[in-house]
Parts: structure tokens; sequence; C-alpha cells
């Protein structure tokens, strides 16, 4: 059995490149639910995913699917790896003193590292991401068009549904995951368990992935929001929650979630399956063997 590491550094290095993985191969799905969130339903030409990429693609062709790619590809790697090196980090300031963590502070340690990415990383790319599929621009056109009219604060626009977003994406996720982990295991004690085998990473992070989304969409709809171009018609998070609520209903908080989980799904599989593999291999270049 390969010990696990607790080295912040190894699970960084890991989370980066699962996260580059990650964000490559799902990327056409988190193209059509920004659009969903973006648009009122009436000025779409169509309702769904398959319909959505289908009209994309006869449109403007596949490469479009993939405009905004760049810049959250830039972000994803280290995105990601704030994300499972914050954990790591966190987690083993939160253990007690025999070592073990349980639900709660694992869902704490998971949140601040959500957090952490949220304030590094995410909210500045997000916000070129979600920019460039709304005004079908180039990740530098949109860059300029932000600093000219915003300046840098117009990369930290929607930081506090962000915030949310991320910290309550990764808390529930890293729990699930963990309480996952132990079952398939057979025990709770980090040390005693094995590496997952890739099938069951696989859908350890898929269950995850669908735990975090069903319950926590209406945050992710008001950070896409907060994030667009007409978000300035807003006065801040909750006045767009009030605002969209009135005029669309309150279905619209859950506008996205079925691309999203198309999206979630096969990407959080990808990367909890990706970083479990790459982990070991990257412990023993940094750790040697145990």
């Amino acid at each position: 059995m390969v010990k696990k590491s607790k080295n912040p550094v190894v699970a960084l290095s890991a989370g980066c490149i699962a996260g580059g993985i990650e964000a490559t191969c799902v990327w056409p799905m988190e193209y059509i639910k920004t659009q969903l969130q973006l648009k009122q339903a009436a000025a779409l030409p169509y309702s769904g995913v398959y319909s959505g990429i289908s009209y994309t693609v006869r449109t403007n062709g596949v490469i479009s699917l993939y405009r905004g790619l760049l810049p959250t590809l830039l972000g994803s790697m280290p995105k990601a790896g704030i994300r499972f090196g914050g954990n790591t980090f966190f987690r083993n300031q939160l253990r007690r003193e025999d070592g073990s963590l349980g639900p709660l502070r694992t869902l704490i340690a998971g949140t601040m590292a959500g957090c952490c990415e949220a304030v590094f990383c995410v909210t500045p790319v997000e916000t070129v991401k979600t920019k460039s599929i709304e005004m079908n621009k180039s990740f530098l056109s949109t860059m300029r068009y932000i600093m000219a009219l915003y300046g840098i604060s117009g990369l930290y626009k929607g930081l506090t549904p962000t915030m949310l977003k991320q910290g309550s994406n990764q808390g529930l996720r890293f729990m699930w995951f963990s309480e996952y982990k132990g079952f398939i295991t057979g025990t709770k004690d980090v040390s005693q368990q094995r590496t997952l085998l890739p099938y069951e990473s696989l859908l350890g992070g898929m269950s995850a992935g669908c735990f975090s989304t069903i319950l926590n969409n209406p945050v992710d709809f008001l950070k896409t929001r907060m994030q667009g171009v007409e978000s300035k018609k807003y006065t801040g998070t909750l006045d767009c929650l009030v605002k969209s609520v009135r005029s669309e209903g309150i279905s619209v908080l859950y506008r996205g979630v079925v691309p999203r989980l198309y999206r979630v799904l096969p990407g959080q599989g990808i990367i909890f399956m990706s970083f479990e593999t790459i982990q070991d291999f990257i412990s023993r270049i940094v750790e040697g063997s145990k």
C-alpha cells in the first residue's frame, strides 16, 4: 500500500496537472452552460446543451465551442493546484491530535481552499471567460475591453458570489469524496487508506460533483450574471437575486443546471481520478519511495 502524501506541494503540483486535463475535456459544456445563464430564455435560439452545441457548431464552427478556453485553461491549472494544495494544507491544520478530521472539519477545509482559489485565481479568469463568451471576442480583446472600461477592479467583478460558489463547491465536494473514499477503502483513517482504482475515483468525483452542483447552482447563476456584460444594472449580488427572480421567476436560479451537470459530472470524475494517480507519481519524485 502506498502511504498517501500530506505534503501541500505534492497536492498543489498534482492539482495543477489534473486541472489542465479536466478543463480541456469538458470546456464545450461550460461554454453552453454560460450562454444559457447569461441570456434570457426568449433571446436564445436553443434551450438545452445538445441543441446549443448543434446550433453553435452549425453557425460558428466547431472551434467556437472552445472560445474562452485559453484564459480558463491558464487559470484552471493554478486554480486546481490552489484547491488541492489548499485543501491539504487546511486539513493538516484542522486535524485532531489523533489525526482524524470528520465531515465538518473536512467541509471547512474544502471551503477555505475554495475561497482561496476564488480570490487568487477564479474571479479574474471567470470574469474574462464570461465576457469573452457573451461578447464573442477573443481573450486579448476581452481583456483590453475590461481594462479600458473598468480598470484592474473590473477583473474582480462578482468576487463575493464567486467566493460563495467556490467555497461551497469545494467544501461539499471534498467532504463527499472523503466520506466516499472511507466507505470504499473500509476505513476513515487516511494513513490506512489505499489509492483508489481509476474507476473508483472517477465515480467518486462524479458523485461529488452532482452533490455540490444540485446544492449550489443558485450561487453559480448569480456569479455568472454578476460577471456578465449587463452586470452594471445590478447594485450587488442581492439586487441581482431580487431582480432576476422578480422578472424571470424562482426557477431562473436553476437555469443552466442540466448543462452544468453535463460538464461537472465528467469534469469532477476526471479531475479526482487524475489527481489520485498523479499525486502518487509526484509523491515518489518529491518525497521518494515509501
